[in-house]
Protein backbone atom coordinates (compact mmCIF):
# COMPACT_ATOMS: atom_id res chain seq x y z
CA UNK A 1 0.00 0.00 0.00
CA UNK A 2 1.49 3.85 -1.03
CA UNK A 3 1.82 5.72 2.11
CA UNK A 4 -0.44 9.06 2.42
CA UNK A 5 1.99 11.81 0.75
CA UNK A 6 2.65 14.34 3.88
CA UNK A 7 1.12 17.31 2.30
CA UNK A 8 -2.43 17.57 0.61
CA UNK A 9 -1.90 20.69 -1.62
CA UNK A 10 0.83 22.39 -2.62
CA UNK A 11 -0.07 26.17 -3.55
CA UNK A 12 2.78 26.96 -6.02
CA UNK A 13 3.62 30.75 -7.26
CA UNK A 14 3.96 31.59 -11.23
CA UNK A 15 6.66 33.74 -11.94
CA UNK A 16 9.89 32.62 -10.61
CA UNK A 17 8.68 29.52 -9.46
CA UNK A 18 6.48 27.82 -12.20
CA UNK A 19 7.18 30.22 -14.65
CA UNK A 20 10.09 31.28 -16.40
CA UNK A 21 9.39 34.41 -17.77
CA UNK A 22 12.99 36.68 -17.64
CA UNK A 23 12.08 38.63 -15.29
CA UNK A 24 9.45 40.51 -17.89
CA UNK A 25 7.22 41.56 -15.32
CA UNK A 26 8.85 43.53 -13.16
CA UNK A 27 10.84 44.98 -15.81
CA UNK A 28 7.40 46.00 -17.12
CA UNK A 29 6.68 47.63 -13.60
CA UNK A 30 9.70 49.14 -13.28
CA UNK A 31 9.31 51.34 -16.63
CA UNK A 32 5.74 51.82 -15.72
CA UNK A 33 6.37 53.88 -12.57
CA UNK A 34 9.51 55.09 -14.08
CA UNK A 35 7.59 56.82 -16.99
CA UNK A 36 4.79 58.17 -14.49
CA UNK A 37 6.77 59.47 -11.86
CA UNK A 38 9.74 61.03 -14.23
CA UNK A 39 12.85 58.96 -12.52
CA UNK A 40 14.01 56.09 -12.28
CA UNK A 41 12.90 53.12 -9.72
CA UNK A 42 15.67 52.29 -7.22
CA UNK A 43 16.44 48.74 -7.47
CA UNK A 44 15.40 48.24 -3.73
CA UNK A 45 12.42 49.77 -3.33
CA UNK A 46 11.10 48.06 -6.40
CA UNK A 47 12.79 44.59 -5.11
CA UNK A 48 10.58 44.87 -1.55
CA UNK A 49 7.44 44.64 -3.89
CA UNK A 50 8.07 41.67 -5.69
CA UNK A 51 5.76 38.81 -4.92
CA UNK A 52 2.77 41.19 -3.85
CA UNK A 53 -0.25 41.70 -6.38
CA UNK A 54 1.01 43.74 -9.32
CA UNK A 55 -1.67 46.47 -8.46
CA UNK A 56 -0.58 47.04 -4.78
CA UNK A 57 2.77 47.08 -5.88
CA UNK A 58 2.18 50.27 -8.26
CA UNK A 59 -0.02 52.03 -5.11
CA UNK A 60 2.99 51.38 -2.93
CA UNK A 61 6.05 52.44 -5.58
CA UNK A 62 4.01 55.27 -5.87
CA UNK A 63 3.42 56.00 -2.39
CA UNK A 64 7.06 55.60 -1.18
CA UNK A 65 8.49 57.48 -4.55
CA UNK A 66 5.56 60.67 -4.79
CA UNK A 67 4.12 60.26 -0.82
CA UNK A 68 0.65 60.06 -2.61
CA UNK A 69 -1.21 57.21 -5.20
CA UNK A 70 -4.49 58.88 -6.00
CA UNK A 71 -7.05 56.19 -7.89
CA UNK A 72 -6.30 57.83 -11.04
CA UNK A 73 -2.42 57.47 -11.16
CA UNK A 74 -2.36 53.54 -9.95
CA UNK A 75 -4.82 53.04 -12.75
CA UNK A 76 -2.65 54.73 -14.93
CA UNK A 77 0.33 53.05 -13.45
CA UNK A 78 -1.57 49.49 -14.13
CA UNK A 79 -2.95 50.19 -17.26
CA UNK A 80 0.77 50.97 -18.47
CA UNK A 81 2.40 48.12 -16.56
CA UNK A 82 -0.27 45.54 -18.54
CA UNK A 83 0.40 46.85 -21.79
CA UNK A 84 4.11 47.01 -21.76
CA UNK A 85 3.52 42.91 -20.24
CA UNK A 86 1.20 42.00 -22.80
CA UNK A 87 3.99 43.24 -25.08
CA UNK A 88 6.88 41.13 -23.84
CA UNK A 89 5.13 38.49 -23.16
CA UNK A 90 3.93 38.71 -27.03
CA UNK A 91 7.66 38.97 -28.20
CA UNK A 92 8.89 36.38 -25.99
CA UNK A 93 6.29 34.33 -24.52
CA UNK A 94 6.40 32.43 -20.78
CA UNK A 95 7.23 28.78 -20.35
CA UNK A 96 7.30 26.53 -17.65
CA UNK A 97 10.57 26.44 -15.74
CA UNK A 98 12.52 23.42 -16.81
CA UNK A 99 11.26 20.12 -14.95
CA UNK A 100 8.41 21.88 -13.36
CA UNK A 101 5.59 20.34 -15.77
CA UNK A 102 6.63 16.47 -14.87
CA UNK A 103 7.08 18.09 -11.00
CA UNK A 104 3.42 18.98 -10.67
CA UNK A 105 2.63 15.54 -12.66
CA UNK A 106 4.29 13.71 -10.07
CA UNK A 107 2.58 15.29 -7.32
CA UNK A 108 -0.87 15.02 -8.45
CA UNK A 109 -0.10 11.30 -9.16
CA UNK A 110 0.82 10.99 -5.77
CA UNK A 111 -2.87 12.50 -4.77
CA UNK A 112 -1.33 16.49 -3.71
CA UNK A 113 -3.73 18.84 -5.55
CA UNK A 114 -1.51 22.12 -7.12
CA UNK A 115 -2.98 25.22 -7.43
CA UNK A 116 -1.20 28.05 -8.45
CA UNK A 117 -1.37 31.14 -6.58
CA UNK A 118 -0.21 34.45 -7.91
CA UNK A 119 0.18 38.35 -7.70
CA UNK A 120 -1.19 38.11 -10.73
CA UNK A 121 -4.54 39.54 -12.02
CA UNK A 122 -6.62 36.24 -13.50
CA UNK A 123 -6.46 38.01 -17.03
CA UNK A 124 -3.06 37.93 -17.45
CA UNK A 125 -2.31 35.11 -15.36
CA UNK A 126 -5.01 33.17 -17.86
CA UNK A 127 -2.92 34.20 -20.89
CA UNK A 128 0.20 32.89 -18.91
CA UNK A 129 -1.23 29.82 -18.74
CA UNK A 130 -2.50 29.58 -22.50
CA UNK A 131 0.97 30.12 -23.80
CA UNK A 132 2.71 27.45 -21.67
CA UNK A 133 -0.52 25.35 -22.76
CA UNK A 134 -1.22 24.50 -18.82
CA UNK A 135 -4.80 24.37 -17.83
CA UNK A 136 -6.64 24.12 -14.94
CA UNK A 137 -7.95 20.65 -14.27
CA UNK A 138 -5.62 19.21 -16.68
CA UNK A 139 -1.73 20.16 -15.70
CA UNK A 140 -3.20 21.88 -12.48
CA UNK A 141 -6.10 21.84 -9.99
CA UNK A 142 -6.83 25.59 -9.67
CA UNK A 143 -5.73 29.10 -9.74
CA UNK A 144 -6.29 32.11 -7.67
CA UNK A 145 -5.12 35.34 -8.21
CA UNK A 146 -4.93 38.61 -6.68
CA UNK A 147 -7.59 40.30 -8.14
CA UNK A 148 -9.73 37.72 -6.17
CA UNK A 149 -8.31 38.54 -2.54
CA UNK A 150 -8.75 41.21 0.10
CA UNK A 151 -5.38 41.29 -0.19
CA UNK A 152 -2.17 39.95 -1.37
CA UNK A 153 0.68 39.07 -0.16
CA UNK A 154 2.21 38.80 2.88
CA UNK A 155 -1.62 38.63 3.38
CA UNK A 156 -1.91 34.87 4.00
CA UNK A 157 -5.26 34.87 1.68
CA UNK A 158 -3.91 33.63 -1.82
CA UNK A 159 -3.08 30.68 0.40
CA UNK A 160 -6.70 30.51 1.95
CA UNK A 161 -8.46 30.55 -1.01
CA UNK A 162 -5.54 27.99 -2.88
CA UNK A 163 -6.88 25.81 0.45
CA UNK A 164 -10.64 26.55 -0.47
CA UNK A 165 -10.35 25.40 -4.29
CA UNK A 166 -8.21 22.47 -3.06
CA UNK A 167 -10.88 21.32 -0.53
CA UNK A 168 -8.23 21.23 1.68
CA UNK A 169 -9.10 22.40 5.09
CA UNK A 170 -5.67 21.79 7.55
CA UNK A 171 -2.74 24.59 6.92
CA UNK A 172 -0.77 21.68 8.70
CA UNK A 173 -1.46 19.94 5.59
CA UNK A 174 -0.22 22.09 3.02
CA UNK A 175 3.10 23.66 0.93
CA UNK A 176 3.66 27.01 -0.23
CA UNK A 177 6.36 27.71 -2.80
CA UNK A 178 7.51 30.78 -4.22
CA UNK A 179 10.44 32.66 -5.06
CA UNK A 180 10.58 35.89 -2.76
CA UNK A 181 10.47 36.68 0.34
CA UNK A 182 6.58 38.07 0.50
CA UNK A 183 5.90 34.05 -0.93
CA UNK A 184 7.44 33.09 1.96
CA UNK A 185 6.35 35.56 4.53
CA UNK A 186 1.91 34.55 3.10
CA UNK A 187 3.17 31.02 3.59
CA UNK A 188 4.11 31.58 7.01
CA UNK A 189 1.43 33.75 7.48
CA UNK A 190 -1.18 30.76 6.83
CA UNK A 191 0.50 28.57 9.32
CA UNK A 192 1.65 26.64 6.35
CA UNK A 193 3.20 22.85 7.69
CA UNK A 194 6.34 23.25 4.56
CA UNK A 195 7.13 26.94 3.31
CA UNK A 196 9.60 26.79 0.58
CA UNK A 197 11.99 28.69 -0.89
CA UNK A 198 12.63 28.16 -4.59
CA UNK A 199 16.52 29.82 -6.27
CA UNK A 200 14.91 30.18 -9.90
CA UNK A 201 13.36 33.46 -9.42
CA UNK A 202 14.03 37.09 -8.31
CA UNK A 203 15.81 36.42 -4.88
CA UNK A 204 19.49 34.95 -4.01
CA UNK A 205 19.51 32.40 -0.92
CA UNK A 206 21.85 34.84 0.76
CA UNK A 207 18.34 36.91 1.25
CA UNK A 208 15.82 34.16 1.22
CA UNK A 209 17.50 31.86 3.60
CA UNK A 210 16.95 35.25 6.29
CA UNK A 211 12.93 35.10 5.90
CA UNK A 212 10.78 32.57 7.72
CA UNK A 213 11.22 28.89 6.00
CA UNK A 214 10.83 25.12 5.68
CA UNK A 215 13.33 24.78 2.75
CA UNK A 216 15.41 26.06 0.25
CA UNK A 217 15.21 23.81 -2.72
CA UNK A 218 17.35 25.20 -6.09
CA UNK A 219 13.89 24.46 -8.42
CA UNK A 220 10.24 23.56 -7.96
CA UNK A 221 10.91 21.11 -10.26
CA UNK A 222 12.56 19.61 -6.64
CA UNK A 223 8.96 19.47 -4.95
CA UNK A 224 8.84 15.49 -5.14
CA UNK A 225 12.00 15.03 -3.49
CA UNK A 226 9.13 16.42 -0.47
CA UNK A 227 7.06 13.16 -0.52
Amino acid sequence: MTADPPFELAALDMAGTTVQEGGAVYAALDEAVAAHVGRPVPAETLHRWTGTSKREAAAGLLTELTGTAPDADVDAVYGDFTARLAKSYAATPPTPIPGVTEAVAALRAAGVKVVLQTGYAREIAQSILDAMGWTVGGTVDGLVTSDEVAASRPAPYLVFHAMEAAGVTGVDRILVAGDTPNDLAAGHNAGARYVIGVLTGATPATELGRHHHTHLLNSAADLPTLL
